[in-house]
């Protein structure tokens, strides 16, 4: 597709989250390149100028969009790449493309899951499947829904990244009137701290399902954040501070929020659906699903304390009783 147009910033994904991506891009951006898999998606966009499955109230003005299923000319035609599928996916959409082709590109991972096969966290596989330094690796992360988004709510991202010059340039690309923007450095950190709030939202919704109520949420959460803590400062020991929103909030907001998929999956579970049965119900992916079993294998070298991971495990993968499993959690948390 050689008329697609030179852009600075272009999103992979066709989900609700790469949909709110190119959304706050467009506020700022002339054009805004936008690869999506399906070809009937990006038909539909180019004759309604809205997303037929993800977000749909949002409107497009197709002169800003440079949209196609063409990934690597999409990847050839920019300058910050902004990768936004699930992780369960990204091994697939990028293993035939040549690794040349990503010298010099900036890149910014939305996703937030952890890619199953491997055990790795976006940021590593992109380093060490393409050659990318870490300097040139970024991650964009809430507390943000993006259906939120769309309804033009007040939102705060956190822009991570090594180089502070990239970070902020990215983040002078997505702030508008209804988007606050912060920096921060730590991009391990704040990188599995978002792979991990999914997995104690799967808990959170397992608890609500069995009919726990707000007070016990309330300690679950605490608890969540000291083994975010716990966990991020043994894989990446620098100092920081989790009570930021990038950390407790993005995982308050994950916990709580109705918006939230993996605490409607975990709620599903904890209601006395099967796994695949949610899965088929919900038809989304829940990432903390596929991140649970990840996590489990990375602590295995560091051997961090972590009993809400290991609950929500032992209901996941072990297909123990939900009501056994919490009830024995219960004892745990203080």
């Amino acid at each position: 597709m050689s008329n697609l147009q030179k852009t600075k910033f272009a999103v992979i994904g066709g989900g609700s989250w790469a949909t709110a991506i190119v959304k706050l891009l467009c506020n700022n951006q002339n054009t805004v390149g936008w690869w999506m898999r399906n070809d009937d998606a990006v038909s539909h966009i180019q004759q309604f100028k809205h997303n037929p499955n993800y977000l749909q109230s949002v409107e497009f003005d197709l002169t800003k969009l440079s949209i196609s299923t063409d990934l690597e000319t999409i990847i050839f035609n920019t300058e910050f790449v902004i990768v936004a599928t699930p992780a369960a996916f990204l091994t697939k959409t990028f293993e035939n493309l040549p690794k040349e082709l990503w010298a010099n590109k900036i890149i910014f991972s939305a996703v937030k899951g952890i890619i199953p096969e491997i055990n790795l966290i976006p940021a590593e596989f992109i380093h060490q499947t393409f050659n990318v330094p870490f300097s040139y690796i970024g991650i964009i992360c809430g507390p943000c829904h993006a259906e939120e988004v769309a309804m033009e709510r007040l939102s705060y991202l956190t822009i991570g990244c090594s180089k502070a010059e990239l970070a902020k340039e990215m983040a002078s690309a997505l702030v508008c009137r209804y988007i606050k923007t912060t920096i921060s450095e730590d991009l391990i950190g704040t990188e599995i701290s978002a792979v991990l709030k999914n997995v104690y939202a799967l808990a959170a919704g397992i608890s609500n399902g069995l009919g726990y109520g707000d007070n016990f949420q309330a300690v679950l959460v605490s608890n969540a954040i000291q083994e975010i803590e716990r966990f991020i400062d043994a894989v990446s020991p620098i100092h920081r501070d989790t009570k930021s929103s990038a950390y407790l909030g993005d995982l308050l907001v994950t916990a709580y929020s109705k918006f939230s998929r993996n605490r409607t999956f975990g709620f599903m579970i904890g209601k006395g659906y099967s796994v695949k049965s949610a899965q088929l119900e919900m038809n989304m992916i829940a990432e903390g699903y596929y991140a649970t079993k990840c996590l489990m294998e990375m602590n295995k070298k560091y051997r961090i304390d972590m009993p809400i991971l290991t609950t929500v495990y032992n209901i996941l993968y072990e297909r123990n009783s939900p009501i056994i499993e919490i009830k024995i959690l219960t004892d745990k948390l203080s």
